[in-house]
């Protein structure tokens, strides 16, 4: 801080009432010396401030605490005019450093003083306990203890309250924050807008707030939302169990723990009451007493919570159409062309990864990944596990993953691959209308137009099923006199579809539907903006369908010259697969639609196994479709490296075990045509996402499909979240249906005439 005077926004009065009788001083949590020649210094546990100038110098020894306003001024240090004293002074006060203040009497305690002074809180109104406030204890549950709370409270000087009437701030332990009782607590402080603070100050893991504040901040059930979300395992025991509500668990508990507890609830209520806030009063705060680490959980409302906000926005939205608008690029680099960096996505919704408060516990790196991967983890994928295929063994992709050119785009990755599985999820709010399909009439779309399962798949399906993974399931032929629930899609020009909610959404409950209706992943995506994520979901539609058409039809097709694109990204990756003894390739298996798609592969070559696995890639760029691909392959070898063929999953481990590229031929570049380079490719690049999405949309119109879109946005989530879907574009599981399987390697010359349904590839895919 310069010592020369500044323009200040506060000038102290020369002499009023009300500064008479009140001094001059540093804060109390900071400790002035003067060095002559230098200027000052100012000490305080978080460090020191140096103060330049023969005038702070002067004026600094007069900022004891002892010298009035007045007194100040008149002392004139360093010779300044009276009105340079003040400028001096405002820019102190403004900056923090200074306060004009009654002289503290000899009982007062000066630490204390010192920290409402570090909190830029009036410390003589708390002194004078004028800001003090009342608190009201509350109890939930019969083992709850207050006595250590209360009397900590009380230590505080704080005036706590008994019955049922009014307080300034209420304090609620419990032992369980999922405690149905607290449902009631939070009702009556919604009723009456008075302030609580929860806090479980039991047990090895001590929690302390947040302080929910009624029409200001999140409720009791926006946090208990996230919280059953993070402990499902809990809830399916209990309910096999027949127990409702949380899991009873044993206390743990040590007189210190418990006293440190209490006085940990008493210093938050304190603060709140003196009118202190910091951005951790809207957090859960957990401290793990085992290692003294503490963590805040931020704590957002839920703009669609039934008890604080607007149950009826996501059905709302259901009922209109979608509306694109501009969406301007912001980067083309990476894995596509988004709306915002992978930083700002970051940014905006880093508060979603959290184990108490956010949809995914964490995101973090693969361990298991090879040194030049970037691959990112973030907890169990629910598209696997509405199959029953839980966990990493039960086959590839168990959990949601990220991938990515950089580990920036890996992490962003994940941490949208979470929010679109948790979007995708079936919440109760969704729109739906109950019908058949025979009395809803042209409107509604007979599911199988999307699934693609050939009647003789449904004849055999008891055979098939029990010689193939749970993803390859085929269930029963879909009814359309069957009453269930559907919910509205939109094509890009407005129009309303109907399909059933349980294929749309994972987990809807079995009234929605019929046993056959199975949800997947195919076509569902998270974005930087609606229109980013409908290009994605369109985008995965396009890729499963010409990697379909290639894989069962086992047509060879061109490869790709990754040399040509010139990208030191993939030369790294082609030397990083050869370090761990495998070789990388890649084929265009671009179909009819034009839209660059691309298969990246990696085999073995050291061992006795080959353990072959590729990854997919769709993109109107061409290098970016490339590079989609391989960061696919390399979300696949962490666990391929780990597990080999040792997996549960029977299409899986049958693929790694015996397949070999010279008995998979196709996997190979066709023999005597020439490898595809970037020239070979059609590309015209848009400025806007938009008009990516509105391009793609008239090439599937030409090829007798439309989009099909659902905005499975949650408003509490933020992340752009949709389902895609295009009847008639073929998912890459085996679904052998009559259409372009058959018809498309005909018209692209691949084959002479369609292959016949016994001569299909028997490998399934299995990702």
């Amino acid at each position: 801080m310069s010592g020369s005077a500044v323009q200040p926004a506060f000038h102290p009065p020369a002499s009023t009432s009300a500064t008479r009788g009140r001094v001059l001083a540093f804060k109390r949590h900071l400790r002035a010396e003067v060095s002559h020649g230098n200027g000052a210094y100012l000490f305080s546990e978080r460090g020191v401030i140096a103060m330049r100038g023969a005038r702070i110098e002067s004026l600094a020894p007069l900022l004891d605490g002892t010298w009035e306003l007045a007194d100040v001024l008149g002392a004139r240090p360093d010779g300044m005019a009276p009105e340079e004293v003040a400028a001096l002074v405002a820019q102190l006060v403004e900056a923090g450093l200074v306060a004009v203040r009654d002289a503290a009497g000899p009982e007062a305690d000066e630490r204390e003083l010192a920290y409402w002074d570090a909190c830029g809180i009036d410390a003589g109104g708390v002194a004078t306990g004028d800001t003090r406030g009342t608190v009201r204890l509350v109890a939930v549950g019969e083992d709850v203890d207050t006595r250590p709370v209360e009397q900590a409270l009380t230590g505080a000087a704080l005036d706590v309250v008994g019955g049922t009437g009014g307080s300034d701030l209420s304090v609620v332990l419990c032992t369980d924050y999922l405690d149905p009782r607290l449902g009631e607590v939070d009702a009556e402080h919604r009723r009456t807008g008075r302030p609580w603070l929860l806090a479980r100050p039991f047990g090895a893991q001590v929690w302390i707030g947040p302080v929910l504040r009624p029409a200001e901040s999140a409720c009791w059930q926006c946090l208990t939302n996230r919280l059953w979300a993070h402990r499902h395992a809990e809830a399916c025991a209990q309910e096999v169990l027949g127990h409702a509500g949380p899991a009873r668990h044993p206390a743990a508990a040590l007189p210190p723990l418990t006293a440190a507890a209490a006085h940990l609830v008493a210093l938050e209520a304190s603060k709140w009451l003196a009118g202190y806030r910091h951005r951790g009063q809207d957090s859960v705060w957990v401290l793990d007493t085992l290692n003294l680490q503490g963590e805040l959980h931020e704590l957002r409302r839920r703009p669609q919570c039934p008890g604080c906000g607007d149950a009826t926005l996501v059905t709302t939205r259901s009922a209109r159409p979608i509306e694109l608008r501009e969406a301007r690029k912001a980067t083309s680099a990476g894995g596509g062309h988004r709306t915002a960096t992978p930083a700002q996505m970051l940014e905006r919704y880093r508060h979603l990864v959290s184990p108490v408060t956010g949809i995914v516990k964490a995101v973090r790196p693969d361990p298991a990944a090879p040194p030049f991967v970037n691959a990112y983890r973030s907890g169990t994928n629910i598209a696997r596990a509405v199959t029953g295929v839980l966990g990493l063994q039960a086959g590839l992709r168990g959990e949601n993953g990220g991938k990515g050119v950089s580990p920036l785009d890996a992490e962003v990755g994940a941490l949208c691959e979470a929010a679109e599985r948790f979007s995708g999820n079936f919440q109760g709010d969704e729109l739906r209308i109950r019908a058949s399909f025979d009395e809803l009439g042209a409107e509604a779309v007979h599911p199988n137009d999307c699934m693609l399962f050939a009647g003789r798949q449904y004849r055999e399906r008891a055979a098939w099923n029990s010689a193939h993974g749970l993803f390859q399931h085929v269930g029963e032929p879909f009814d359309t006199s069957a009453v269930i629930d559907w919910t509205p899609v939109w094509t890009l020009a407005g129009r309303r579809r109907l399909l059933p909610t349980g294929f749309l959404y994972y987990g809807a409950p079995t009234g929605c539907g019929i046993r056959g209706l199975r949800p997947d992943s195919n076509g569902a995506a998270a974005g930087s903006s609606l229109e980013d994520a409908i290009l994605q979901g369109a985008l995965e539609l396009v890729e499963r369908d010409a990697v379909a058409l290639w894989w069962y039809n086992r047509t060879p097709v061109p490869g790709m010259d990754l040399a040509s694109f010139g990208d030191p990204w993939l030369e790294e990756m082609i030397g990083g697969y050869a370090g761990i003894g495998r070789e990388l390739w890649a084929l265009d298996v671009t179909s009819d639609l034009g839209v660059p798609v691309v298969v990246a592969l990696s085999r073995r070559t050291d061992g006795p196994y080959e353990h072959i696995i590729f990854g997919f890639g769709a993109h109107l760029d061409p290098r970016i479709a490339l590079r989609r691909a391989v960061t696919e392959l390399n979300q696949m070898i962490p666990d391929v490296l780990h597990f080999g063929h040792e997996l549960d999953d029977p299409d899986g481990a049958r693929w790694l075990e015996y397949a070999t590229v010279a008995g998979q031929p196709y996997l190979r570049p066709a023999a005597g045509v020439r490898m595809r380079v970037p020239a070979d490719f059609r590309f015209v690049h848009r400025p806007d996402v938009r008009d990516d999405v509105l391009a793609l949309g008239r090439t599937l119109a030409a090829a007798g499909t439309e989009l099909l879109v659902l905005d499975q946005t949650r408003p509490d989530v933020g992340i752009p979240v949709v389902k895609v879907l295009a009847p008639g574009l073929r998912p890459f599981w085996a679904r052998y249906a009559p259409g372009r399987l058959f018809d498309v390697p005909v018209r692209l010359g691949r084959l002479a005439e369609p292959t016949r349904y016994e001569r299909l590839n028997p490998f399934p895919i299995f990702l």
